[in-house]
């Protein structure tokens, strides 16, 4: 069956703003949830080459979303964020210094959250901004469209703490109430995993 062009917008009780605000939402609670029952020192740790840790993800996402939806559409938001300072270490986003506290962080998290709803729920989609940091032949913006690249932001960094918490202690999972991973004992992912490497060594050089 066909959708005819427009069909959408004449739903009963569509809501655009709201499915994205869902979404938006629902990343964030995901990055979240990443570092329920981690060890300071398990939220801080560098597990990539360039350093990626789940407190740095909290960290860089309050502080793109304090950009975005504030500073972008003129309503300062009154937090100060002093690793963006000129000389400051260009990554001092995506980590937690030792005064920096993991409750701190996630405090401005929501605190953000509560700053970048209120200009969702002031603004039309089609309200235009201007992100500074942007080259100027894209810098204007819709909120429509600052809400879809923080909605790919948010997800993108999910996906790095989903990584990252499983490095850590193997916890795995979409969120506390639906994981969305298969239903299978506990010898399934060790198996699935040794099928996975003996394909990949097929393929691999001399």
């Amino acid at each position: 069956m066909s959708v005819g062009r427009g069909t959408l917008s004449g739903m009963t009780g569509y809501d655009p703003k709201a499915d994205l605000q869902r979404y938006l939402q629902n990343a964030r609670d995901a990055v979240v949830w990443k570092l329920d029952g981690a060890s300071e020192y398990d939220v801080r740790r560098p597990l990539t080459p360039t350093g990626t840790n789940l407190l740095g993800l909290v960290k860089h996402l309050a502080s793109v979303e304090l950009g975005y939806f504030c500073d972008t559409f003129d309503r300062p938001s009154g937090i100060e964020l002093p690793w963006y300072a000129e000389g400051e270490d260009p990554n001092a986003d995506l980590s937690a210094t030792a005064e920096e506290t993991r409750q701190q962080l996630l405090d401005m998290y929501r605190s953000a959250w509560s700053l970048a709803d209120a200009t969702i729920a002031a603004l039309p989609l089609d309200a235009l901004g201007r992100v500074p940091w942007w080259p100027a032949d894209r810098a204007e913006v819709t909120l429509h469209r600052v809400l879809i690249h923080m909605i790919a932001e948010t997800a993108r960094h999910a996906g790095h703490a989903d990584i990252v918490r499983e490095l850590i202690d193997g916890s795995i999972g979409i969120r506390a109430e639906n994981t969305n991973l298969p239903d299978v004992d506990e010898g399934y992912w060790p198996a699935y995993r040794e099928r996975l490497e003996a394909v990949a060594q097929q393929f691999a050089r001399d």
